[in-house]
């Protein structure tokens, strides 16, 4: 007789897991709260979906930030390049762009989704949409089924937890997988935000919102010590910053603010220049228009918008002729282009997060196989784990690979 299992959540974990079992033979019953399946990833990637990454195997495990070393078995057990022809062979061709990111050549994530569906029902996957699990049943230490909201118990031989993080709830990510671990006894770390943009109260910020940088250097400083750095592109908004080097940022910046820290963010708008070889710069500009204010002269080094607020916070008047400004300005000038400061309050909530971090304790779960060391018949895989990663297709191919780990282990073993 086959094996049943149900899988709680049909994310990326949950689909491949759901996927993986059917293929060794189980009977598998995949519950999804949502209205259809995959709702987080039809926006991963700006709704291109970014499956995963080029990169060798140490790579990806070291763009895992949240507990990397965990994956070392599942991620060599089902590999990048495993992901890679999983798609192929399921009609999705694919692509490697810049950072070694892969997406469908279609630039579709509905065509990730749909292909992974179209195989379940291949599989003759039982698929119960618009269903939500109220708690794990155990029995003795053993996992024998699901209590449904309704208050109905489906047995069960095995059931996978891939709920999700508490990131972006109105795709099913709701915290609920770590409640459920939590009541059967798995320990919970607390879920912060991650791959999030940031807030401050600095009052200039707001105007130059919608704005975006390219080409900056960003050094995130915690009681003044710098603990990480990124270059490439941001953008203000209404209520701080953010964008891709501030989303990579951000979660040691979290983790600084959880600790109480001054927080700040040093933009070096003009990374290229050695600070001596800006002031030369500014010094030609300025000798090469005498009489001009000063702010119409910044037009060739920054963004219009950006000139009225780099002018104030370098107390120069930007009527001013630049004939007239002192060398002790024009020093002053060079030195917020290359330390624009902005202090971080906190981080936006954990529903606007991308990933979340923190999740079941990965010491209680068996890294190979995914098996709960708690409960017997229990596996658990994906975003609920206590495991993330920065942008790049890093925490697909995470959720994937401990996603085929649980569903070939939970109906072979």
């Amino acid at each position: 007789m086959n094996k049943k299992i149900i899988v709680i959540g049909a994310g990326p974990a949950g689909m491949m897991a759901a996927t993986k079992a059917a293929e060794n033979g189980a009977d598998v019953t995949l519950i999804e709260k949502m209205d259809r399946v995959g709702r987080k990833m039809l926006i991963t990637g700006k709704g291109r979906c970014n499956m995963t990454n080029a990169a060798d195997i140490p790579e990806i495990i070291k763009n895992i930030p949240g507990n990397g070393a965990f994956l070392n078995s599942s991620i060599r057990a089902f590999t990048n390049d495993d992901v890679v022809d999983f798609f192929h062979e399921l009609g999705v061709p694919t692509k490697v762009e810049r950072g070694g990111r892969v997406f469908p050549v279609s630039d579709k994530a509905s065509d990730v989704v749909d292909a992974m569906l179209e195989r379940l029902h291949e599989l003759d996957v039982k698929i119960w949409l618009k269903t939500s699990v109220s708690h794990i049943a155990v029995r003795d230490g053993v996992a024998v089924g699901v209590v449904l909201s309704s208050g109905e118990t489906i047995d069960a031989d095995a059931v996978i937890l891939t709920t999700g993080g508490a990131s972006y709830p109105r795709t099913g990510s709701t915290g609920d997988g770590a409640r459920m671990a939590k009541e059967i006894g798995h320990s919970v770390t607390k879920l912060l935000p991650a791959l999030v943009p940031l807030e401050t109260d600095e009052p200039w910020v707001p105007d130059l919102m919608g704005l975006s940088l390219k080409n900056v250097s960003v050094r995130l400083m915690a009681d003044d010590e710098k603990i990480a750095e990124d270059f490439g592109e941001m953008m203000f908004t209404h209520f701080g910053v953010t964008g891709p080097i501030i989303l990579s940022l951000s979660r040691t910046a979290v983790f600084a603010l959880e600790q109480q820290k001054n927080v700040e963010l040093i933009i070096n708008l003009k990374p290229a220049l050695t600070p001596e070889k800006l002031v030369a710069r500014i010094n030609r500009d300025f000798a090469a228009a005498q009489t001009k204010a000063v702010h119409n002269v910044l037009h060739a080094l920054l963004p219009v918008r950006l000139i009225d607020v780099v002018l104030d916070l370098s107390y120069i008047d930007g009527m001013k002729k630049t004939n007239q400004v002192t060398k002790e300005e024009r020093m002053r000038l060079a030195d917020t282009l290359q330390h624009l400061t902005v202090a971080i309050t906190k981080p936006r909530p954990i529903d606007e997060a991308i990933v979340t971090v923190g999740g079941i304790a990965t010491d209680e779960v068996n890294p190979k196989t995914m098996a709960s060391k708690r409960v017997k018949n229990l596996y658990i895989a994906g975003e609920v784990m206590d495991v993330d990663g920065f942008t790049g297709g890093y925490n697909l191919q995470a959720a994937f690979s401990m996603g085929a780990a649980a569903g070939k282990w939970s109906a072979i073993s």
